[in-house]
């Protein structure tokens, strides 16, 4: 295991959430040690609109004391 989960606004095309999926993949792979197939990825499209809600209120800003890359932003 791990499971990553990414979640993003809608526009990107199947070819780069393919690259984009190959390449945390392959990075968890080398840096964990860990085979390909314990890896598992979601990506789950988020409208602009609903984003604070959504992913930064409950993703974010609830958890800001464990994120280890801290956004640029803030919507609130």
């Amino acid at each position: 295991m791990p499971h990553i989960a990414v979640k993003l606004a809608p526009g990107r095309s199947e070819e780069q959430k393919q690259e984009l999926t190959r390449r945390i993949v392959q990075d968890v792979v080398d840096v964990l040690h860990v085979s390909e197939e314990v890896v598992s990825l979601t990506m789950e499209e988020v409208e602009p609109k609903d984003w604070t809600e959504q992913v930064y209120k409950p993703d974010i800003q609830a958890k800001w004391d464990q994120l280890l890359k801290t956004p640029g932003y803030n919507p609130l």
